[in-house]
C-alpha cells in the first residue's frame, strides 16, 4: 500500500485487508520519485512470488 497516512490503525487495517507491505508517501517530490524508483526495483527484482 502506497498511502499518506501514518496513523497505527490505517497501517494495521492494511495489513489485515491483505496488504503485502505499507509505505508512507514521502512529502517532497524528488524524495517520492526515488520512493517509488526503490519501490519499482523492489518489486521488479527483489520480490518473490509464492508457488503457483
Amino acid at each position: 500500500m502506497l498511502t499518506s497516512s501514518r496513523e497505527e490503525q490505517d497501517l494495521i487495517r492494511s495489513y489485515q485487508l491483505g496488504s503485502n507491505a505499507y509505505v508512507v508517501k514521502p512529502v517532497q517530490f524528488p524524495d517520492f520519485v526515488m520512493a517509488v524508483k526503490q519501490l519499482g526495483v523492489f518489486w521488479a527484482m527483489l520480490n518473490e512470488l509464492p508457488p503457483r
